[in-house]
């Protein structure tokens, strides 16, 4: 058997288990549950046009604002149907609007005459929507990292705690183990991802968020590469992390600087996202570029070669971390002595050849 058949066994077997988890299927639905509640409800929620009960001469510019009109025969009946709940405000001689309880705002701009507006700026992303997007492109990858690289240790210490990793060494080459470890993991991150990526584009789709969806398009494209990447770097710490304890209530113990690692960038890009100076460097940053560089492009703040440069930078940094942390794994996986050093792991990997 080669490294590549051994490779795509164990990822094969991985994966298998992971889909055979009931945690993991009952965390990707509620998290599709999130996707599809976050952009399906507001929409809903919001309700449509009020339904305007007017005279046929008063109608037109009711119209012409996209409310729903009622034409009735005068003022007193326009009134009735208020009271009746057969209309959610009416339009009488004066001209004056009546309603129940609440002003219907959108009746009282439809009559309102309002002077021109130019905007300065009018490719400006709304508020709310500029504080979402770096929100949710932190959160994806910091949680996403976070849960299947813990996955990806507590795999490995499992193995060393049962003794099955002697086995498992025996059958398959030890690079193999450790690729195929990590290849699941991606491959069940990025299926994850693209799910509750395939829920929100359609929930977008149904709230009629088209302008939206051509802003996070380009965006949500390059983050797949991105994530990609930013995803094998945190997975080889992780894999390296696990390989060094024999108990998983040792995890925490090594965990840290990755989690470090992970934290920091996350509240980062959240708390300095309108700090064009702070988010340039962070886009260039490997821990920091996989959500940094995609919201920078979202923002419009990104040349395209500026993409390209820190794509290539956290490329040649996630070979470095997978390079590094293969060589920690292999020097301390069989050893089952208690917690081992970085530097003794680094030391023995020679030994398992």
């Amino acid at each position: 058997m080669n490294t590549f058949e051994a490779t795509r066994l164990v990822a094969a077997r991985e994966i298998r288990v992971k889909l055979r988890d009931r945690t993991f299927l009952i965390s990707t639905l509620f998290f599709l549950l999130i996707a599809a509640a976050a952009t399906i409800l507001p929409p809903l929620l919001a309700g449509g046009p009020s339904t305007v009960a007017v005279t046929e001469a008063a109608a037109g510019p009711l119209r012409e604002a996209g409310l729903e009109v009622r034409v009735v025969a005068d003022d007193a009946a326009a009134e009735q149907a208020v009271r009746d709940g057969d209309a959610d405000a009416a339009v009488v001689a004066g001209p004056a609007v009546l309603a129940m309880n609440d002003a219907p705002t959108d009746v009282v701009s439809a009559l309102s005459s309002a002077p021109p507006v130019r905007l300065l700026n009018p490719d400006a992303v709304d508020p709310v929507v500029a504080f979402l997007v770096p929100f949710a492109f932190a959160f994806i990858f910091f949680i996403t990292s976070q849960t299947f690289g813990m996955q990806i240790a507590q795999s490995i210490i499992e193995e060393k705690q049962t003794r099955i990793v002697e086995i498992l060494v025996a059958a398959v080459p030890v690079r193999a183990l450790l690729a195929g470890k990590m290849l699941a993991g991606t491959l069940l991150a990025l299926g994850q991802i693209g799910l509750i990526a395939a829920v929100a584009l359609a929930g977008m789709a149904f709230g009629d968020s088209n302008q939206l969806l051509s802003l996070l398009g380009p965006a949500i494209g390059w983050f797949v590469p991105f994530f990609l990447l930013g995803f094998v770097l945190i997975a080889s710490m992780w894999a390296a992390a696990g390989a060094l304890v024999n108990r998983l209530e040792d995890i925490s113990g090594v965990s840290m600087p990755v989690q470090l690692a992970v934290m920091l960038p996350f509240f980062a890009v959240i708390f300095l996202n309108d700090n064009a100076g702070a988010m340039q460097v962070l886009s260039y940053l490997p821990f920091s570029s996989p959500t940094a560089m995609p919201l920078r492009l979202f923002n419009g703040d990104a040349a395209v070669w500026e993409l390209f440069a820190s794509l290539a930078l956290l490329l040649v940094a996630a070979a470095g971390f997978v390079l590094a942390g293969s060589r920690v794994y292999e020097g301390s996986l069989l050893r089952t002595n208690g917690r081992t050093s970085i530097r003794t792991a680094w030391r023995e990997r020679e030994t398992l050849g």
